[in-house]
């Protein structure tokens, strides 16, 4: 049987990068020890099977030494009060695409003489920061930059439409935001939201959000808070939000209060909130009026003191298993018209500019297909049901 020499250093960057343990990895590729101790090289059939067992870049396996990986957002992440080990295979190759997306945008928008987006960072000096009032109009500040309202949420019908509305206002300033449950276009490489539930990535130009679409509706629209706020100070980083606790840094607690000002202003929930608040009833209804999930009404409530911490306490553990389920709903499911889910977890803001650029042939169609993870007739369609929507919105 022929073999294929592999450097046995760039065996063990793909064994590292998995997160597998050696005995897992050993049940799975048996003779995989021989290879490592450079005994023994692989067959290409055995080669491929490695690969997809640790899920790493088949190319990379023929390096000649392992690859330099570039430099990883701040990890953010908690699980019962620690930080996670490592990214899995799963979430480093989502943060490698969304970072190839953010790329050519850059060089797209740069190209046509775009200026950078004045508020990536404007946050970062701010000395309101500091202060509870000063964080108070740092989100009424980034409330009308996206042009909302205070209350903007409780006209809308439900957590999706809320959602929705959040995300387009934060593109039509510019912000791309992808969303998405699976690694690219790979169905078979679903996401996990208890590792993470989004990402940023800041550019002066392009800024990046990703939301991961395992995770409930009424939990991402505080992702898509948090993260917003993070473009707000230029801090990239990716979140978890265990129980909506922060990890233990300044700019972390700045961003959640932040988030939690823009999404549930203090003075409208104060004059809100009553005795019955206090209990799983009155804070399913304040979830509902403001469009976010119980847990933030709730932890709301302890932040501001209208909840004790025993109560909240017991508010999450009753409500953990409910939300455990309504997770797993959303697990695999399928269905509803395709093109309008790849726009979804495009972004219409890059959907639009892309599709733009293959028509004007300032970007080859391989290109596209590699951002997109489409291909044929299945991308033409999909740029042409994207010119539609576009017609309808400006119509």
């Amino acid at each position: 049987m022929a073999t294929v020499p592999v450097n046995p250093a760039v065996l063990q960057w793909a064994i590292d990068r998995s997160g597998m343990s050696w005995d897992t990895l050993l049940e799975k590729v048996p003779e995989l020890q021989l290879w490592v101790d450079g005994i023994k090289d692989p067959s290409f059939k055995q080669l491929e099977k490695f690969a997809k067992t640790t899920m790493a870049p088949f190319g990379s396996l023929f390096l000649p030494e392992p690859p330099e990986a570039p430099p990883l957002p701040p990890d953010f992440r908690t699980k019962n009060n620690t930080a996670p080990r490592s990214f899995s295979p799963n979430l480093l190759d989502t943060i490698h695409v969304v970072r190839q997306r953010q790329a050519w945008m850059r060089d797209w928008l740069m190209e046509d003489g775009a200026d950078p987006v004045p508020f990536v960072g404007s946050g970062a000096g701010d000395p309101r920061r500091h202060t509870k009032s000063g964080r108070n109009q740092i989100a009424d500040q980034i409330r009308q930059e996206l042009k909302l309202e205070p209350d903007w949420s409780w006209r809308l019908r439900n957590w999706d439409v809320a959602t929705v509305a959040l995300r387009k206002a934060m593109e039509n300033i510019g912000i791309l935001v992808f969303s998405t449950s699976v690694v690219g276009a790979n169905n078979k490489r679903r996401l996990d939201p208890d590792e993470f539930r989004g990402f940023v990535l800041c550019d002066d130009y392009v800024p990046a959000v990703f939301i991961n679409d395992a995770d409930t509706r009424s939990a991402q629209i505080f992702t898509l808070a948090h993260e917003l706020v993070h473009v707000w100070f230029g801090q990239d980083g990716v979140f978890n939000l265990d129980q909506l606790r922060p990890a233990s840094t300044a700019i972390e607690k700045i961003c959640n209060e932040i988030a939690a000002q823009f999404l549930v202003p203090e003075k409208l929930l104060r004059t809100h909130w009553n005795e019955q608040s206090a209990t799983r009833d009155g804070i399913r209804s304040l979830a509902s009026m403001f469009k976010v999930s119980p847990l933030v009404i709730a932890r709301r409530g302890l932040d501001l003191g209208l909840l004790s911490r025993d109560d909240f306490s017991s508010f999450y553990e009753e409500s953990r298993e409910e939300w455990t389920r309504l997770r797993l709903g959303r697990k695999g499911r399928s269905g509803g018209n395709f093109y309008a889910t790849q726009r979804r977890r495009l972004g219409l803001r890059f959907s639009a500019a892309l599709v733009r650029a293959v028509r004007e042939d300032r970007i080859l169609y391989r290109d596209a297909f590699r951002l997109t993870g489409m291909r044929g007739n299945t991308f033409q369609k999909f740029a042409d049901k994207t010119l539609e929507s576009l017609r309808g919105k400006r119509g």
